[in-house]
Formats: C-alpha cells, sequence, structure tokens
C-alpha cells in the first residue's frame, strides 16, 4: 500500500506541475499577443504617463517649429510694397518665385553645393569611419581619435570659415608655398573666392556630420560577419561593398539628411568664400529681407522647406533611420 500510495502521489504532483506549466505558458503567449495589458496601457491607447511625458516636448515643438513655421508661411501669402506689409491675401510672391528664371538657378546652384558637398563629404565620412572602426585596436584609441575629430567644432562655424582666408589668398600660405617650391609660377586665383572656395568650407564644416553617424552603425557591425566572410573566400573590396556597405546604410542615411539639410540653408559660407560674387537661395532670402521684401523672402523660404522635406522624404524611403534610434 505504501508503494502504491507513493506512486499515486507522485502522479498527482506531476499532474499538478503540468497544469501550472500549461497555465503559464498560456499567460506567455497572453502577453506576447497583448503587449499593452503587461504595461497597464489600455488595449489600442496610451497610457496617461506616457501622454504626461511627450507634452513637454510637444510644447517646446510647438512654440519653437509648427508656430513659426506657420508665421512664415502666413506671411508668404501676403502683399507688400517698398515700406510695409499689406494684409491682404495673395499668391504672387509664389508665382514671382516659380516664373523667374534667377531663382531657379539660384535653387539649382544651392542644390549643386548640396550634392557636391555630399559626395566629398561621405567618401570622407566613410573611410575615417572605416578607420576608426576596425584599424584602430582599443575602445580608447577610438574615443580619443574621434574627440580629436571634433575639436574645430569647439569653434563657431563663422570663425571657421574665415580662418580659410588667409591660407587661400593671393598672398596666402597655399600659394606663398606652391611659388617656394615652383610649381607654379604665378597665385592661384580660384582657391579664395569662388565656388571652389565655397564647397571647401562646406567640407571642412560638415564631414563630422557624416563621420558620427557613420562610425555609430560601423560600431555596431558584429565582427563575426567579416571574419566569416573572409574565411570564405571575400576579399577587401568584396567585404566593403557586401557587409559592411549595407550595414552602414542606415548611418549614411543619417549623415546625407545632416549634410543635406545644413548646406541648402547656409548663406554665411557663401557670402564669406564666395566673396559676393556666388548666389545661394540663403543669400537670395537675406536680400530680399535687407530690402523689407518679408512676404517674397517667405515663400522663398517655404519654397526651400519643401524642396528639402522632399529630399528627406526620399531618403527616409531608401533608408530605415529608426534602426538607429
Amino acid at each position: 500500500m505504501t508503494l502504491w500510495g507513493g506512486v499515486r502521489l507522485d502522479l498527482t504532483n506531476a499532474k499538478s506541475k503540468a497544469r501550472e506549466l500549461a497555465r503559464l505558458s498560456s499567460t506567455i503567449k497572453a502577453a506576447a499577443a497583448n503587449p499593452t495589458a503587461r504595461s497597464g496601457a489600455k488595449p489600442g491607447g496610451t497610457s496617461a504617463g506616457a501622454w504626461l511625458l511627450a507634452t513637454p516636448l510637444a510644447i517646446v515643438l510647438g512654440i519653437f517649429l509648427v508656430i513659426p513655421i506657420l508665421m512664415l508661411v502666413v506671411v508668404s501669402f501676403l502683399d507688400y510694397n517698398s515700406v510695409q506689409i499689406i494684409w491682404s491675401f495673395v499668391v504672387q510672391n509664389y508665382i514671382d518665385a516659380v516664373s523667374s528664371a534667377a531663382t531657379w538657378q539660384t535653387f539649382a546652384v544651392t542644390l549643386k553645393y548640396a550634392v557636391i558637398t555630399w559626395a566629398i563629404t561621405l567618401f570622407l565620412g566613410f573611410w575615417l569611419s572605416y578607420f576608426l572602426a576596425f584599424e584602430v585596436r582599443g575602445a580608447a584609441w577610438q574615443m580619443g581619435l574621434f574627440l580629436v575629430c571634433s575639436i574645430p567644432f569647439l569653434t563657431s562655424n563663422i570663425i571657421r570659415t574665415i580662418s580659410w582666408i588667409p591660407a587661400l589668398g593671393r598672398n596666402g600660405i597655399v600659394n606663398s608655398v606652391l611659388l617656394h617650391f615652383h610649381l607654379i609660377h604665378q597665385p592661384l586665383t580660384f582657391l579664395l573666392y569662388s565656388q571652389f572656395a565655397i564647397i571647401l568650407a562646406f567640407v571642412h564644416l560638415n564631414t563630422l556630420f557624416m563621420v558620427t553617424p557613420i562610425f555609430n552603425s560601423m560600431m555596431r557591425i558584429d565582427r563575426t560577419l567579416i571574419e566569416a566572410a573572409r574565411d570564405n573566400g571575400a576579399g577587401f573590396w568584396q567585404t566593403i561593398l557586401n557587409v559592411i556597405l549595407p550595414l552602414s546604410k542606415t548611418g549614411i542615411g543619417i549623415g546625407t539628411i545632416f549634410v543635406i539639410t545644413l548646406v541648402m540653408g547656409d548663406f554665411v559660407s557663401v557670402s564669406i568664400m564666395g566673396g559676393g560674387q556666388s548666389a545661394s537661395v540663403g543669400i537670395m532670402i537675406q536680400n530680399e529681407m535687407s530690402q523689407l521684401q518679408y512676404p517674397a523672402a517667405a515663400a522663398n523660404a517655404v519654397i526651400l522647406l519643401a524642396i528639402v522635406l522632399i529630399m528627406v522624404f526620399l531618403i527616409l524611403r531608401v533608408v530605415d533611420i529608426r534602426k538607429e534610434l
């Protein structure tokens, strides 16, 4: 009887544990199917705590982003004369902007600056990031060299742009060195106050905005994938094209957004390095504002904003930047 009683007791315990495991399994499946139940949030909604946390940021964005953009759009539809803004709804500002060949030419020049700067910064940013992520051994050295790259950003953009003038002028450092070694017979005039100088300044100012996200993406790449590619006979360029480049696509997308938006809206670098001889959308808007043509300037600003947003939208269609967030 004792033996059979012990067997029945073991069977009873086994059945009890099986029922507990079944209940636990069903609970896990239900929680996985309905994640909001675990956080206490209502299905299909958001908890009050989440709205409370998002409220300060929403207020800041509303005051400093949404309202200014709405004001810009409103002003772009107002009439004006040489001395004042007339509170009358018109679309003539957009008609003048769209029908002007000079305006389209200015937008084309600005877009050219953005594309060339993007291509150069992408090349420099990718290989600098590759060197820091895969060639430099040790996290301390990686962070140290990355901080060295960011040291110029401790000064303002205007100071860093002006610093090129004594280097690129007719009697500047570059021409003096080239003349000293008899590499040229007369000073090079295209180095300063030219499109070359403008693009050089843009590359100098914006390369770090390309390096940072690409470096961040490369640091997340599993090194075993690279080792597996090499073990399967992949060479250096095959590893770059088939492993590193695809896995760095998100960082490239974020860097592209940074560079494109910064260059398209810049007017200080163009004004300083172009010497007043080159045009950009930013300078055109600045000139219109100096002549008190605020509605015309607002219309061009809205068009510029629309073009930049379209470019960002196209980038986001290609790259999912949420992987980096």
